[in-house]
């Protein structure tokens, strides 16, 4: 870039003379940058020939020329399938970017509602702040909404839907007390904190209240009904032992 120079002189030979050679100083700087600039250009042509040149030459030897992979053929060769189970049911899952494929950035509370249709599982915050979106995997609290689905392979997955007796159709007891207790009240967030005491229960069967308390700090209920779900859980102890 160039800024033409004014020289602000009085008028006369001396300031024709010095605009002169400063108007020719910058065309002298301006050839020189041009010069630079196409010598940039054809060192670089050269370079991309001469490495064109080489990977063409390896194919000819039998070797491998060097090709480069777009995003997406990269994304087909890394392509696979998963496998898990939800509520018992074994899945099977490719991974992939097309219609009905698990994409690598899908969660597990995308898959388990948009995918299997197991739509129990609340996504409220989306940043595991809540705790609504509560599931177990291998018996233990997960926020699915901060769980990749890709990272569930091989893994055992319960959703509120699969707390139930799948013969009987009867409610698991911990269901029952929040009835029996009216340990909710718009619904929303009550899968969640259900799923997280089963994980408690899971894990100590004859819990204090304290532990109740503690293992449900990360579900937050704007209803606050807190009161009636640390009785359900303790009734629902008692039922368990």
């Amino acid at each position: 870039m160039f800024i033409n120079l004014l020289v602000c002189l009085p008028v006369g030979k001396t300031g024709e003379l010095h605009n002169r050679s400063v108007g020719f100083a910058c065309q002298q700087a301006k050839k020189s940058v041009n010069r630079k600039k196409g010598l940039d250009v054809e060192v670089a042509m050269k370079s991309r020939k001469s490495a064109r040149s080489k990977s063409a030459k390896s194919g000819a030897r039998g070797g491998t020329p060097v090709v480069r992979s777009s995003p997406k053929t990269t994304r087909k060769m890394e392509r696979e399938t998963i496998r898990l189970t939800v509520n018992g049911q074994p899945h099977q899952l490719k991974i992939g970017n097309n219609p009905n494929e698990i994409d690598p950035s899908h969660t597990l509370a995308h898959t388990l509602r948009e995918t299997l249709g197991l739509t129990g599982t609340k996504v409220s915050c989306d940043n595991g702040a809540c705790g609504c979106c509560t599931v177990l995997m291998d018996n233990k609290a997960v926020l699915s909404c901060m769980t990749l689905t890709v990272e569930c392979d091989g893994k055992m997955i319960t959703t509120i839907e699969g707390l139930k007796d799948s013969k009987t159709e009867k409610l698991d007891p911990l269901q029952q007390a929040f009835i029996d207790y009216t340990a909710f009240q718009c619904g929303f967030c009550t899968p969640g904190i259900i799923m997280s005491a089963k994980a408690l229960l899971h894990e100590n069967p004859s819990p204090a209240e304290e532990d109740v308390k503690e293992a449900l700090s990360g579900n937050f209920c704007r209803c606050i009904s807190h009161y009636q779900v640390v009785k359900a859980v303790m009734a629902a102890s008692r039922q368990v032992r």
